[in-house]
């Protein structure tokens, strides 16, 4: 959209850092925070600004399945915390799923939301183990969502996104482990741990064919 030149009012924040920290505790998405130029807006006012140029957009763009499914659930979840009615996204939106979960576990022990017990079920909600997470118990129950398959996972860990600076980082980890090679990879770093301590620093996220870095595999 900023690409396209669609036009935005101007919600600069005056402390985003503090923004974020005041929005993070409020459920109702209406708490003001303090923008650059003196005014104040709420959560909503801001996304619902955002979202408005998104829908307009779309409609200019040729169809796109997985953008519109995005931007579908971005106005049904302001709605929800417009409305409060958080029945619209309790499936699909983390922190509703998991403010669910908490409710009524509260409302079935008679527990504070300070109860180690809440802080117990906050951690097994973030274990990924299959079978013992409780996530993973919610999806089983259809009350998680899903939006890809255990297939389409399987298949991402061996063949990264082909259109970002991903697929330069899993070639040369693949190229490494087939070399035998030791090899350190961060988001931006492409490194064998040699003598020499050759490095490929790639800063673009969208850069996914760099001559540095096949001439990099090609020493292995």
């Amino acid at each position: 959209m900023i690409e396209s030149g669609v036009a935005f009012r101007d919600f600069s924040l005056d402390n985003p850092i503090r923004a974020i920290r005041e929005v993070s505790h409020d459920v109702t998405g209406r708490r003001p925070v303090r923008l650059a130029g003196g005014r104040q807006a709420s959560a909503l006012d801001i996304q619902r600004e955002y979202y408005t140029r998104a829908v307009e957009h779309l409609q200019t763009r040729e169809p796109n399945a997985q953008i519109e499914q995005v931007v579908d659930l971005w106005g049904r979840q302001l709605d929800a915390v417009e409305s409060q009615d958080f029945a619209k996204v309790d499936t699909e939106i983390d922190w509703v799923i998991k403010r669910k979960l908490f409710q009524r576990y509260q409302d079935r022990y008679d527990m504070e939301l300070s109860h180690p017990k809440i802080a117990q079920l906050d951690l097994a909600y973030h274990d990924i183990k299959r079978g013992r997470g409780i996530f993973d118990l919610l999806q089983r129950k259809g009350l998680a969502a899903r939006v890809t398959t255990d297939e389409e996972i399987a298949e991402a860990v061996d063949q990264p996104p082909q259109t970002t600076r991903a697929r330069l980082r899993g070639e040369f980890i693949s190229a490494a482990q087939e070399a035998g090679r030791d090899f350190t990879v961060d988001w931006v770093h492409l490194k064998l741990n040699d003598q020499a301590q050759r490095t490929v620093l790639c800063k673009d996220p969208f850069r996914a064919v760099d001559e540095r870095v096949k001439r990099l595999i090609a020493s292995m």
